[in-house]
């Protein structure tokens, strides 16, 4: 991976988060701030680890993710370039709650809890935002819950399908294409469903022009259907 020389400083100061902040407060979490690089499939923490910082993914994907006694996978979230995570162990310093695991070769930015609690703790604006990420977290919680009580498997994947769509999908051509290489075990963990069922669906849905794949990555031909499926309840 071809390593891109990166102002810390600039960083910090596009986040929404952060951006606020007075120029020597972002001075001083640069220079207190760290900047580690993740091969692919690595795991940046597993649950139970002691949550002591903030990561703001730089290059690549983080999965966060946990696991059944089983053994069998859920995907909770998938972080892409700029977004933020780890941000609820860094408000009440407890272990971590899921696993994060990088997607391809990963490069984050960490801020130590201690370096950070000043700055949220001493700016109401800061504190609002953040307040702001972790009601999204409990929506998409909240989502998940939702879906697997009132809605069938289809309609699960393909509500599924519409939000990676529209926090992951480019234009491309009339269509919409997940510019992310998932497998349909991976997007069946997403939400709890099997690879079989997924695999019966996108089949089903690339022969009836809803989807088309190319070398693994998914395109949305049809969201209109995709749509009308996803409000289909159980």
């Amino acid at each position: 991976m071809t390593i891109v020389p990166i102002s810390r400083e600039a960083i910090l100061a596009n986040h929404f988060l952060l951006r606020h902040l007075r120029p020597e407060e972002l001075k001083h979490l640069a220079v207190n701030s760290t900047i580690t690089r993740h091969s692919s499939g690595s795991t940046i923490y597993q649950k139970g680890d002691a949550g002591d910082s903030l990561m703001a993914v730089l290059h690549g994907r983080v999965k966060i993710c946990t696991f059944s006694l089983a053994g069998k996978e859920l995907i909770l979230n998938i972080i892409d370039r700029g977004g933020l995570f780890g941000e609820i162990a860094v408000l009440d310093g407890r272990p971590r709650s899921a696993d994060a695991v990088a997607i391809g070769e990963i490069e984050l930015l960490v801020l130590e809890r201690r370096r950070l609690m000043p700055f949220l703790t001493g700016d109401p604006t800061i504190a609002a935002r953040l307040i702001a990420v972790l009601c999204q977290r409990l929506r998409q919680t909240s989502e998940l819950a939702e879906d697997a009580l009132l809605r069938d498997a289809p309609s699960r994947l393909a509500r599924c399908l519409l939000r990676l769509g529209n926090t992951l999908g480019v234009p491309d051509g009339a269509g919409l294409k997940l510019n992310i290489k998932l497998s349909q075990q991976q997007i069946g963990n997403l939400i709890g469903m099997s690879r079989e069922s997924t695999n019966k669906c996108i089949v089903e849905w690339t022969r009836a022009g809803y989807l088309s794949v190319t070398n693994g990555f998914i395109r949305i031909d049809d969201p209109e259907a995709l749509t009308e499926m996803s409000e289909a309840e159980v």
